[in-house]
């Protein structure tokens, strides 16, 4: 029984004794490094040593392209051409299969196990058509009605009376013509004075080709109308439309402002074009 307890006791004593490591100069027995160590230290230091080995291994072969060159492990663009074959190799296989099952098919005919039905008492005979050359030759009144039937067909826009249709303009706005259109002058508009913040509608339907700022003459929106038709309403308050809209005649599309650089006060400064020409307003609509 005093056996155990002394051998438990030599056992810690030998995992907890220090030794020294030291280091010397071979010629000169001078001391360079020394360092205590037992042996639970080097036990626990080597058992830290190994673990963060194998953690640093997994570490790489699992993220790491290094896996690739151990055996068992393939990398990606292996495997998208293996998937990418596999299916290669199903699509050729159901190819084969359906050859074979035709080629099956066709095996009794090319043996000779199955014979042809010769239609022997059917017996067509072939017709000669002769056509005389004057029954191509129209008559006088066969070319009068082919011409005429020719001649609906080849221009029925200037033969219809409703191909002239013009499009029909509404005044934007109610108020007073403070300047009229004059083309000496480079007026290529109409200015019509009212409240601000009144509505300014469309003056026919259309799609919005520009709403935006300008410095000259501030909040400005475009429309395009049928028949090559623009017209332009400038010095607005606020705009109601962006550009791509749609709008319908008399739809409200801004408000009156006195926005911009040449502006003189509330109005609307109006511009009609037809084909890249300025057209009065005047001409076309009613004002009052």
């Amino acid at each position: 029984m005093s056996k155990k307890p002394k051998h438990k006791g030599n056992l810690k004593q030998r995992l907890t004794d220090k030794y020294r490591l030291v280091v010397l100069n071979e010629n000169t027995f001078e001391e360079r490094f020394s360092l205590k160590l037992s042996r639970l230290n080097v036990f626990v230091l080597g058992g830290l040593l190994s673990f963060l080995l194998i953690l640093i291994t997994t570490f790489i072969i699992t993220f790491t392209p290094v896996k690739e060159y151990i055996p068992g492990y393939s990398s990606t663009s292996l495997k998208i051409k293996a998937t990418k074959l596999a299916f290669q190799t199903d699509s050729l296989k159901r190819k084969l299969d359906v050859l074979h099952a035709y080629t099956k098919a066709l095996q009794p005919i090319l043996k000779g196990e199955i014979k042809g039905d010769f239609l022997d008492t059917l017996k067509i005979e072939s017709q000669k058509f002769i056509i005389k050359d004057s029954l191509l030759n129209a008559s006088r009144e066969d070319s009068i009605f082919r011409e005429k039937i020719e001649s609906r067909d080849r221009f029925p826009i200037l033969n219809s009376n409703r191909s002239n249709v013009e499009i029909v303009f509404f005044a934007p706005l109610k108020g007073t013509i403070s300047q009229q259109f004059d083309s000496k002058t480079k007026h290529l508009a109409v200015d019509i004075t009212a409240p601000k913040n009144a509505p300014v509608k469309a003056t026919a339907d259309g799609t919005v080709l520009f709403s935006g700022w300008t410095t000259e003459t501030g909040y400005v929106i475009i429309l395009k109308h049928p028949y090559n038709y623009v017209s332009i309403y400038k010095h607005n308050g606020n705009l109601l439309k962006q550009q791509g809209d749609f709008v319908k005649s008399g739809e409200v599309i801004a408000s009156v402002g006195s926005t911009g650089e040449l502006t003189t006060g509330p109005h609307l400064h109006f511009e009609l074009w037809s084909n890249g020409y300025a057209v009065n307003p005047l001409n076309l609509i009613d004002f009052n």
